[in-house]
């Protein structure tokens, strides 16, 4: 309802990207009344300088690279002619083609009224954007993230790009520096270094830290064997200069120069400018916070996704949609549960992870947690395809509950559902060991690693002994 530029709605949702478009989307179809507001880009980070833009150039490498290693299937290798002009304009025709999904004029044919202006909270239960005022029984915060550019010496007249812009690049950068070993670092470094870029990445402390060492190692020694520059534990005292003419220079005196910078050092919330103490909603410099029922501390008002800070991930987002549709909508109590969050490194080979790794299951659980591990180089479908450098490795405890699992090598990130499934409902490795692969696939090696638990004391001495004795009748 509109009463001059006063409007009164059900849900208020600010931010258009992932998870507040699920929730714009949900709400409006199941009968509510339903303002968005959105200051930029409908689609959000993911769309437009995120998911969606990085595994595409990701993919154009790819194609590159597989011309480049025949040699064992009888195809004989050539260099790719890199046109990276071109491979930028698949970036972009990907990302058009699911626009029309994620833009104004579907969410309007939904009955979603959108204001593609900033949203700034003028009060408790109210909002201003574009000239009108807003009035909603609840808003849902949902602005993301943007890249957290870390406070080194030089940096502030230093010409850098970072996610939000790296994608715009028409020509390939001569040498690629990289600040930050996590996942866009790594998934970068990758894409650049297979288009023709030479590449260095600098990390702090370790490359992608949230997964499993053990896992990890085989991943950047893949990279490593493909020509990228990896260095860990480095400090960085000092950066300076142009595109084309960068210069990074180490705590211990050494120096190293590029053409480009790209900082991927992390994500910050976007809460600046929200109006969020006239709303009485409290923040810090890691988001909004909230509640299990994503809550903020004005009990109108949520925050779902990157601008709580936790888990940055794009179907984080989409699952609390679906917490904030059961909370408001259909006035459950739902909370908020991020134990079974997969996460996925879409370098190659993947990195995945659901639930815990062997050292933080340890710590919480005890030395009672076994894991288990299973090679690629064991899978039959790996061996036709020469994919072979990977591993698998589930943790469980004493009872054989599932606590977590991890997986590096192709496919990783799909793998990794069912294991995800597994542990959300609490089963057992029995249940995997029982399940059944159609060979040859990749997957079996989720049913291998499982079995191997069962190996020693199927083929003890006490069951052929059992048998034995059996086998008499």
């Amino acid at each position: 309802m509109v009463t001059k530029n006063i409007t009164k709605t059900d849900l208020c949702v600010i931010g258009a990207g992932s998870g507040g478009l699920s929730v714009a989307a949900g709400a409006v179809q199941m009968g509510a009344r339903v303002v968005l507001i959105e200051k930029h880009k409908m689609g959000g980070d993911c769309l437009n300088t995120g998911c969606v833009p990085s595994k595409a150039l990701l993919a154009a490498a790819k194609h590159a690279d597989i011309l480049r290693h025949g040699a064992p299937y009888g195809v004989k290798p050539v260099e790719p002619e890199i046109d990276f002009a071109a491979a930028n304009a698949h970036v972009h025709r990907v990302i058009k083609g699911i626009e029309p999904h994620d833009s104004v004029e579907r969410f309007t044919e939904l009955g979603v009224d959108v204001i593609e202006a900033a949203a700034k909270f003028t009060g408790p239960a109210e909002v201003s954007a574009g000239g009108r005022i807003i009035h909603a029984k609840k808003f849902i915060i949902a602005t993301g993230s943007t890249a957290r550019i870390v406070p080194i010496p030089g940096i502030e007249e230093t010409e850098y790009l970072t996610n939000e812009n790296i994608f715009d690049l028409r020509e390939c950068p001569a040498h690629l520096i990289i600040v930050g070993g996590g996942p866009i670092g790594i998934e970068m470094a990758q894409a650049h270094k297979r288009l023709g870029a030479q590449v260095t990445v600098l990390e702090k402390f370790t490359a992608l830290p949230k997964d499993d060492p053990e896992l990890t190692r085989i991943a950047l020694a893949s990279l490593r064997e493909e020509g990228i520059n990896i260095l860990e534990g480095v400090d960085i005292q000092s950066v300076s200069g142009t595109t084309g003419d960068i210069t990074i220079t180490l705590a211990d005196g050494k120096t190293i120069t590029g053409s480009h910078l790209l900082l991927a050092t992390g994500r910050s919330p976007n809460i600046t400018g929200l109006g969020l103490e006239a709303a009485g909603v409290h923040s810090n410099q890691h988001g909004i916070q909230v509640d299990a029922r994503l809550r903020t501390s004005n009990k109108r008002i949520f925050a779902i996704g990157d601008v709580k800070g936790g888990m940055m991930f794009t179907h984080a987002a989409g699952y609390d949609a679906g917490i904030i549709i059961r909370n408001i909508l259909f006035k459950m109590p739902a909370k908020a549960d991020y134990s079974c969050m997969p996460y996925v490194t879409y370098s190659e080979p993947e990195l995945a992870q659901v639930g815990y790794t062997e050292a933080a299951a340890k710590e919480k659980f005890g030395e009672t947690v076994k894991a288990i591990t299973w090679q690629y180089a064991e899978n039959d479908r790996a061996r036709t395809e020469l994919l072979t450098n990977g591993m698998i490795k589930v943790v469980i405890d004493r009872k054989g509950k599932i606590l977590g699992a991890g997986i590096v090598g192709t496919s990783a990130g799909e793998l990794i559902q069912t294991w995800q499934l597994a542990l959300s409902k609490g089963m057992k490795i029995g249940d995997m060991a029982a399940m059944i692969a159609p060979y040859p696939t990749l997957a079996e090696i989720s049913k291998r690693v499982a079995g191997s638990h069962f190996t020693p004391a199927l083929f003890s001495d006490r069951t052929r002994k059992i048998v034995k004795f059996l086998l008499k009748f």
